[in-house]
């Protein structure tokens, strides 16, 4: 048994800690924390909203679980581990407004319990599937008549300022939150405001007037003005009315219209005849059966025909990856239309999300949260050798790294899209070869089956990584 190990997003709540141990995961709760915890356990409200998938199960076990000395342990809990941790800065903009829809749901339930949120960062939602889930228990507090909305500010931030972001200007949230991965400041969005979007009842309360407050607040008069807060309160009808009006509000918000993205019509518009997507089809879903992968990476995932055809022929979950937002926005809805296991996320292949946060460590790097099984990429490296400059072993090297197992689309120069990408400029890369790229590949995997697609020589290489001398294949 290997010792406990705290996720490293899990340190700045005295109340309670996440630590993961031989694959399970444990939350502990603390004093300081205690007293809310047995309110709610006793409130009933957690049976209602983990029996609809709402937040997620947790149960008690035994303090001695994790084999830490802690004088304020009051309980430890178990929660399932998730599939796969993802950050809002990786959101599409409809999973993002899913999350904030589930947070204000959470909310409303809450208050008939006499239970409130104590925070509202989008953190603590993450997604099984295109389906948003609450992580953290400790976040759900006693609630008295005339408590006011605490969370209200990092609400805005972390979640409706990114939406009008795109839905007012049509500006993607994606770039902006990674780079502040505290939101996006009231501040700065109504910098942008123009004066018609200052006659919205909505945009005046939550955004112009959060600003005006903010800057208000000088080091001086904090203490002053919080207690002239508390003193006022605010009774639980105004405070349900609120969330309420807030809810319907950002339902109807939708990306601003900016017509068709590059890659969003790419299943119309691409090279290949309908029997050669069949072929494409059939291989990798031979390759799911063979594999049986419990998670598998789609990479350059488009609008998820193969991450289907995946999961339709024995992949337990599938993330899919893709740089395009249209063809990320449809592959969401797709997902929970036809109700897939299926998680999209936006990834540009030649800047991957860092490890960011305290220590460089409070939010993963994409390759440290790299658990797949199997990996597909489909159409995907001569964007990047050929558009990015990444040199092609490096590439080989970077997809089968995330992988024991997976497939890989060789499109040569002869293929029209790769000669699209080299119409405006210079041929140089003598590299990008058959030969090259089979030399890349073989390195440390060797190719257990192969198919050519096209006449114009596009191939799918199905590859398994080779056994190391004192670790598994």
């Amino acid at each position: 048994m290997t010792d406990p190990k705290l996720d490293p997003g899990s340190f700045r709540d005295p109340g309670g800690q996440v630590f993961v141990r031989d694959g399970r995961v444990f939350r502990t709760v603390n004093a300081p924390a205690a007293e809310d915890f047995d309110h709610v356990e006793a409130s009933g409200l957690m049976d209602g909203l983990v029996g609809d998938g709402l937040v997620v199960e947790s149960r008690k076990v035994s303090d001695d679980v994790l084999g830490i000395e802690s004088p304020g342990l009051r309980h430890v809990l178990e929660h399932p581990r998730l599939p796969f941790i993802s950050y809002p800065y990786e959101w599409p903009f409809h999973a993002l407004k899913e999350a904030a829809l589930l947070h204000l749901d959470i909310q409303l339930r809450a208050l008939d319990h006499d239970v409130a949120l104590s925070d509202a960062t989008a953190y603590n939602i993450q997604f099984r599937g295109p389906n948003p889930i609450f992580i953290d228990r400790l976040s759900f507090i006693r609630y008295s008549d005339g408590d006011i909305w605490a969370g209200h500010k990092q609400f805005i931030e972390q979640f409706l300022n990114p939406l009008l972001l795109r839905s007012l200007f049509g500006v993607p949230h994606n770039d902006w939150y990674r780079g502040a991965l505290e939101g996006i400041s009231s501040a700065d969005l109504k910098r942008l405001l123009r004066w018609r979007h200052r006659f919205s009842w909505n945009i005046l309360c939550h955004v112009i007037l959060q600003s005006a407050f903010q800057s208000s607040v000088t080091r001086a008069d904090t203490k002053e003005l919080s207690k002239n807060i508390s003193r006022a309160g605010l009774p639980r009808a105004a405070y349900r009315n609120m969330l309420s009006k807030l809810r319907g509000w950002i339902a109807g918000l939708e990306p601003q219209k900016s017509g068709k993205t590059t890659w969003q019509d790419y299943a119309r518009t691409h090279s290949y005849s309908s029997g050669e997507t069949e072929r494409k089809l059939e291989f990798v879903g031979k390759f799911a059966r063979d594999v049986r992968p419990a998670m598998a990476w789609d990479l350059g995932c488009n609008t998820g025909n193969f991450s289907k055809a995946m999961l339709e022929n024995g992949a337990g979950y599938v993330v899919g990856f893709d740089f395009d937002q249209g063809a990320i926005e449809a592959l969401f809805m797709r997902a929970r239309e036809e109700k897939l296991n299926l998680l999209p996320l936006l990834l540009d292949a030649a800047n991957p999300s860092p490890g960011q946060g305290w220590n460089e460590s409070e939010r993963m790097s994409l390759s440290r949260r790299a658990t797949a099984d199997a990996v597909v990429a489909l159409a995907f490296i001569h964007h990047l050798a050929i558009g990015k400059n990444i040199p092609l072993d490096r590439l080989v090297d970077w997809i089968t790294g995330f992988a024991p197992d997976g497939v890989i689309e060789f499109v040569p120069k002869s293929d029209p899209m790769v000669g699209e990408l080299l119409a405006l400029r210079k041929d140089i890369f003598p590299n990008y070869t058959e030969e090259k790229f089979r030399e890349a590949l073989t390195a440390n995997n060797e190719i257990v089956e192969e198919l050519e697609v096209t006449d114009r020589g596009r191939k799918l290489f199905r590859y398994r990584r080779k056994e190391r001398s004192g670790s598994p294949s």
